[in-house]
């Protein structure tokens, strides 16, 4: 049987300076803290508004903002994921080839990460996401939350273009956050999210 369980607010895996000077502790408690906890909170109360949805009335507004708050929670813990403190490790062979197959190199998967926060309109992401039908490596925008994404793929890495994600640090300069992004790049992490979905059987392996 089925048993659902209540959205929770995931526990960082670094310290909230841990990401400093790229990322402030300041920035880190009021987005992990405030931010994100807001989503998660929302998303469980929009969940028990669901079901307490009488059959006859419609769910489209709920289900709307329902969109939003989930796809707010889950990116936000893939966001926390796709970062760590610097530690020089770099991108390994592996995965310098994998991106090199779908992008011509590393450094093209990352400038095209970072135009698409630089070109961002409003308020979203940059995500890397992995395509199952195609088997393929794509960078693409999400919207808010949940718009514009491609249906069925799954990201693997992505960056937060919403404006309390940066600003009290960059002010203005969204391309500045993006680039210095890459300093916290959690390559190895990305690496392993790649690997499960693309090779799901080698899962375990030694």
């Amino acid at each position: 049987m089925l048993t659902p369980s209540p959205f929770s607010l995931p526990a960082l895996p670094y310290a909230y300076d841990a990401l400093e000077p790229v990322i402030s502790a300041q920035i880190m408690k009021l987005h992990h803290g405030t931010h994100h906890a807001a989503y998660v909170k929302k998303a469980n109360q929009l969940t028990d508004d669901l079901q307490a949805l009488a059959p006859e009335q419609d769910p489209s507004a709920i289900v709307r903002s329902l969109s939003f708050n989930v796809g707010g929670h889950r990116l936000h813990s893939l966001f926390w994921e796709s970062m760590c403190p610097p530690r020089g490790s770099g991108v390994s062979a592996e995965l310098s080839g994998d991106l090199e197959q779908f992008f011509g190199s590393v450094e093209l998967m990352k400038a095209r990460m970072t135009a698409t926060i630089e070109n961002l309109a409003g308020s979203g992401w940059a995500a890397l996401v992995w395509e199952p039908l195609s088997r393929r490596l794509v960078v693409t925008q999400i919207h808010d939350h949940q718009h514009d994404h491609i249906v069925g793929s799954t990201p693997v890495l992505v960056i937060d273009g919403w404006e309390h994600a940066y600003y009290l640090q960059y002010e203005a300069g969204k391309a500045k956050w993006a680039a210095a992004f890459w300093d916290v790049c959690n390559w190895d992490g990305l690496g392993d999210r790649l690997r499960r979905l693309a090779f799901p059987e080698t899962i375990g392996e030694a």
